[in-house]
């Protein structure tokens, strides 16, 4: 607990007061192997991995701060009663399929791969600072775009936060992005979260509720909040009016797939059905770049529209 002591001139006989708040959470980076362990006041909140065998670096696991892990095992661990399908869902992740004629989404074995290639900052305090320079590479063995990203983790109460500030440079040829559903910003959740055959329920910056009535629509946050031990829990996705093509498309699915996805535009507007549908097909020229801000929440109480929308208010409003 941080203190201050006031003194009051303005009463009869001088008093001090002791005005108090809870100091920050401290931030821990530790670096280990292939990996950096990130602690919020001495407890696991994330690992970022950039293991050999992985087709592009992870967040793993994701824990609450009660210590309930959001997100699914596998493929990193079997454990009884969890899916095994889509196995290139990984944790926390960013990647994207169709840039040019590379699939960086559903590949599970390499090439492509993104690759870390280094760190730019490690910083631990009352929050903690991640910086990392990373390579997509084509199966052609050549460099496609370069990635920088620093992702930033706070808390404030029982709120866990990262944020990530993503940029991707086009190298030596034009980058095309085509339309698909299949990414960007991801969580694979744990079973709890699930809408199929667990407790979770989506809901969007409109007020919609359930994968049928949010899938493939524009939204400027959704949250995935579910029950577990009597306990409401769940993960929120805000995306920067600052992004690329805000607001985002979601990819968000009742199996545990919970996705932001910006780049998807044509075929998320031909499965909604809406008139006159039009590509995006993000393209960028060598020496290009786009930009990505997302903001991921991990919370321990019910949260709707309001609470919601006054988190996303008080991140966007500098």
């Amino acid at each position: 607990m941080k203190c201050r002591r006031v003194f009051l001139a303005a009463v009869l006989v001088p008093a001090a007061w002791t005005l108090c708040r809870p100091a920050p959470a401290a931030v821990e980076l530790k670096s280990e192997p292939n990996r950096v362990e990130v602690l919020i006041d001495g407890k696991l909140f994330t690992r970022y991995l950039y293991l050999p065998q992985l087709t592009k670096p992870v967040l793993f696991p994701l824990h609450s701060a009660g210590g309930v892990a959001m997100t699914r095992s596998f493929p990193f661990e079997k454990v009884a009663g969890e899916s095994t399908d889509h196995p290139h869902h990984t944790g926390v992740f960013f990647t994207y399929d169709e840039v040019n004629d590379d699939g960086f989404w559903n590949n599970t074995t390499s090439p492509p791969q993104i690759k870390h290639v280094k760190f730019t900052e490690q910083k631990s305090g009352p929050e903690g600072r991640l910086g990392v320079l990373l390579d997509w590479v084509g199966k052609s063995g050549k460099t496609l775009l370069q990635e920088e990203r620093t992702m930033v983790f706070s808390s404030e109460g029982t709120n866990w936060i990262i944020d990530f500030d993503i940029t991707l440079k086009a190298q030596d040829q034009p980058i095309v992005f085509n339309d698909t559903k299949e990414g960007m910003f991801a969580v694979r959740v744990a079973p709890f979260l699930r809408e199929k055959e667990g407790t979770g329920r989506y809901l969007n910056s409109q007020g919609e509720q359930t994968e049928q009535d949010t899938w493939g629509k524009r939204a400027k946050w959704m949250r995935l909040e579910g029950e577990k031990d009597g306990k409401h829990l769940g993960i929120a996705i805000l995306y920067h009016p600052r992004s690329v093509n805000y607001p985002t498309y979601w990819h968000n699915r009742a199996y545990g797939l919970f996705a932001a996805n910006p780049l998807g535009q044509l075929v998320f507007q031909k499965s909604r059905q809406e008139e006159h549908p039009k590509p995006l097909r993000l393209t960028l020229q060598s020496g290009q770049s786009a930009f990505f801000k997302f903001r991921l929440i991990v919370y321990e109480q019910e949260q709707g529209v309001p609470e919601i929308e006054k988190l996303f208010e008080d991140w966007t409003k500098d």
